[in-house]
């Protein structure tokens, strides 16, 4: 049972198309598709990834944290989302944790993450 869940979540897997692999720490660009009535745009949303949640499976989710007028703005995405148009790697940060939630608490120049080299 669970080699036919398997087989089926990799024939509809959509990560094949991102062709950017992205980890907690990097700055990423996520170009998301709004839909307003009848008509439909794309609004960009780049910030920090905080935490990549259930890893190669289905329900993957990633946290963007951005700054936005002073106030931080974090927003969920489903990985397998249709919505989602694509993802750019704006930066590749340098960090040591897998969940990078102290960042909340930090503020300015204290929340900035070092380049990878």
């Amino acid at each position: 049972m669970s080699d036919l869940m398997n087989f089926i979540e990799k024939q509809n897997s959509r990560k094949k198309e991102y062709n950017t692999l992205f980890s907690p720490g990097d700055t990423i660009n996520v170009h998301y598709k709004i839909k307003e009535g009848s008509k439909e745009r794309i609004q960009q949303f780049q910030g920090v990834v905080l935490q990549i949640k259930n890893r190669n499976s289905i329900g993957e989710t990633f946290t963007v944290r951005k700054i936005s007028n002073g106030i931080a703005v974090e927003r969920i995405f489903p990985t397998e989302s249709p919505n989602i148009d694509k993802i750019e790697i704006v930066r590749s940060g340098n960090v040591r944790r897998a969940k990078l939630y102290y960042l909340r608490d930090l503020k300015g120049k204290a929340a900035r993450i070092k380049d990878k080299i």
